[in-house]
């Protein structure tokens, strides 16, 4: 009796927890949301430091409006960054390397998990994407529907979270920072 009522208050705790939480996984299950690519991360707390360095850079209005696919790194994706990057990024006489960096994570298009993928296969293994910024970005299956995303510095992130489908584009959070060179 006592291991029953434990285990339905843990469920009923587990429930109230996961249906109180708002997050960008709430955000990938709604359909026809009314919702930009901003407003969703603003949201999330995990994508508080991309936030702020896509206000420093002034680049949230932009983001607000047309077709683009984000791969968003999270906080830990940039706290994995060396010491005092995020600081020095945020400083008034890097703002072009600032939004160099930023750029660089958005890909003009909807490209959701499946259009990748094809995308993939098309290039027997890579798939080679611009980005805002003018750089390059591959992407290559990492088995049968895992995605992974290497940058111009060799350097690979993996998708965490795919299709997070908003009113002016998709997310898909990745677990580093992409660099351009």
């Amino acid at each position: 009796m006592t291991r029953r009522l434990v285990a339905s208050l843990a469920a009923v705790g587990l429930a109230v927890g996961l249906l109180s939480a708002t997050s960008v996984a709430d955000a990938s299950t709604s359909t026809g949301t009314n919702r930009n690519l901003v407003q969703v991360a603003s949201s999330d707390p995990q994508f508080s430091t991309l936030v702020q360095l896509v206000t420093s850079a002034g680049l949230a209005s932009t983001l607000s409006s047309g077709n683009y696919t984000v791969f968003a790194p999270t906080n830990a994706a940039f706290a994995k960054l060396p010491a005092g990057t995020v600081e020095s990024l945020l400083k008034p006489e890097n703002k072009s390397t600032l939004t160099k960096v930023l750029t660089y994570h958005v890909v003009a298009g909807k490209w959701d998990a499946d259009a990748l993928m094809q995308l993939v296969r098309k290039g027997n293994g890579s798939a080679e994407l611009s980005t805002v910024s003018g750089g390059k970005l591959w992407v290559v299956m990492n088995g049968q529907r895992n995605l992974v995303v290497k940058d111009e510095k060799g350097m690979w992130s993996e998708i965490s979270t795919y299709d997070v489908m908003q009113s002016n584009g998709v997310i898909h959070v990745v677990t580093s920072v992409l660099m351009p060179r």
